[in-house]
C-alpha cells in the first residue's frame, strides 16, 4: 500500500488533523491503545487498536520493516522517513487531480475535497453507528455541540412517524 492510503486510511479510522496523522508514531502505541495529543486543542485520547485499525498498524510496520531507513513514525515515505504534513498535502494534491482525471463525471466534486474533510466523514460515520456523542469523544470534543456544528454532515438517521 501507498503511503498516502495509509495515512488516508489512518486518518479516518482514528478521526483526527492532517497534522495529528503525520505526528503520530510508534511510540504512540501502548497497552493495545494509540495514543494521540491533539496539537490543536491538547485533548488527550487513547484510541483502542482493534478491528480495521489494527490490520493498518500491522500493515504499516509491513511496509515500515521493507524500508532502508528507519523512523518512529507511522507516516513514511517510500525511503522510510517520516512525512511531513506539506508533503502530505503535495501528495493529496497530487492524487485528487489524477481521481479528478479518471472520473470526469466527479471531477467538480473531487477537486473541492480535502484531506481534513475525512475528519468529518469519521464523524458522521461513528455518529452513524455509535452515536453523535461517540463521535464527538473521537474527535477530542468536550461537547457534542461542536461536533454537530462542524462535523456531522450527513444529518441524524431517524424512523417516520408511522
Amino acid at each position: 500500500m501507498s503511503t498516502f492510503l495509509n495515512a488516508m486510511d489512518l486518518a479516518y479510522l482514528t478521526g483526527q488533523r492532517p497534522a495529528d496523522t503525520v505526528g503520530m508514531t510508534d511510540d504512540d502505541i501502548e497497552d493495545g491503545r494509540l495514543k494521540v495529543t491533539q496539537g490543536k486543542t491538547g485533548a488527550k485520547l487513547r484510541i483502542r487498536i482493534e478491528g480495521e485499525l489494527a490490520v493498518l498498524l500491522d500493515r504499516i510496520k509491513a511496509r515500515k520493516d521493507a524500508c532502508k531507513m528507519w523512523s518512529s513514525a507511522l507516516v513514511v515515505n517510500q525511503a522510510g522517513e517520516a512525512l511531513s504534513q506539506k508533503a502530505l498535502a503535495e501528495v493529496y494534491k497530487r492524487a485528487r487531480a489524477k481521481a479528478a482525471k479518471l472520473n470526469p463525471k466527479l471531477a467538480d466534486q473531487i477537486k473541492t475535497m480535502r484531506f481534513y474533510d475525512l475528519r468529518a466523514k469519521a464523524a458522521d460515520d461513528v455518529s452513524e453507528v455509535r452515536g453523535e456523542a461517540a463521535a464527538a469523544e473521537l474527535l477530542g470534543h468536550d461537547s457534542v455541540t461542536t461536533t454537530q456544528r462542524h462535523y456531522l454532515r450527513k444529518g441524524r438517521v431517524v424512523g417516520p412517524t408511522k
